[in-house]
């Protein structure tokens, strides 16, 4: 296997580089929209791969900016060529309809990291996502909060200017407590991740309750046990969260989390 390919505008390329155009918007403004997905059973068509979610999350963002739709069987073909490399895949669209797709491994410590949990910290307001309910490529304020935090920190949580949380920098939260499960609102300006839509509904099928809330300060620091979800990683448990003043420590091996786990399990 070699990291040197990638799919472009309609063409398997074996290079580390891209050549774009010095005035591409995508290059100049991150004006790009994109998805993220995991390739489970080598198949696009699995129920948990979601391709067509993932396609559709893309389309959304195209009709919203009224940019150019891509060649969406080119798409596929693509992808396809990828996924026989990565078991992950990074699906572009520029504002022209040039699709663009790269893949990668999944972490090498993923396992320890579903098992263990991680240690994350509070990112400053300052660092919020711009167009939150689309996936844009401009991610500067993830990368910057996600990078300034602590050396043992592996994720940093975003907030808004009252201090509510709101996401990681890359997924969903989910916290356990009186009984229930809470996730911070879309309404709060968050992304309306692939996987956090099928959990609400999957888990209140179950019978369970999720409560979509403000995760202010105070529900923060009373939940048992916190985790976050995306499309890659499936569910990291979190069990400790520094803070300007101190740190909150959770459970990472609550035994509720099994119920989110059940989910990933279906083929």
């Amino acid at each position: 296997m070699t990291n040197n390919i990638f799919w472009y505008n309609g063409k398997l390329i074996q290079s580390q580089t891209i050549e774009l155009d010095i005035n591409d918007p995508g290059l100049l403004y991150g004006a790009t929209v994109f998805t993220t997905l995991r390739v489970y059973g080598n198949s696009l068509n699995s129920s948990l791969t979601n391709w067509d979610l993932h396609c559709d999350r893309l389309r959304f963002s195209l009709q919203t900016f009224v940019w150019q739709q891509p060649d969406w069987e080119r798409v596929r073909q693509g992808a396809e060529m990828i996924m026989q490399h990565f078991p992950t895949l990074r699906i572009t669209v520029f504002p022209d309809g040039r699709e663009w797709i790269t893949g990668r491994f999944l972490p090498q410590d993923l396992t320890e990291k579903q098992t263990h949990g991680i240690t994350t910290s509070l990112a400053m307001s300052e660092y919020y996502r711009s167009l939150a309910s689309h996936k844009t490529g401009n991610y500067l304020s993830p990368w910057l909060a996600k990078t300034s935090v602590p050396q043992d920190a592996q994720e940093a949580i975003l907030v808004d200017t009252a201090g509510n949380w709101l996401e990681t920098t890359t997924g969903n939260l989910w916290g356990w407590r009186d009984g229930s499960w809470w996730t911070p609102p879309l309404t709060a300006g968050i992304l309306p991740g692939i996987v956090r839509s099928q959990l609400v509904n999957w888990l209140r099928n179950q019978g369970l309750v999720v409560h979509e809330s403000p995760w202010t300060a105070e529900l923060a620091q009373d939940l048992e046990a916190i985790a976050y979800t995306n499309s890659v990683v499936e569910i990291i448990p979190i069990h400790t969260v520094y803070q300007p003043t101190g740190s909150l420590q959770y459970n990472p091996h609550h035994p509720k989390f099994q119920q989110i786990k059940r989910f990933f399990s279906m083929t």
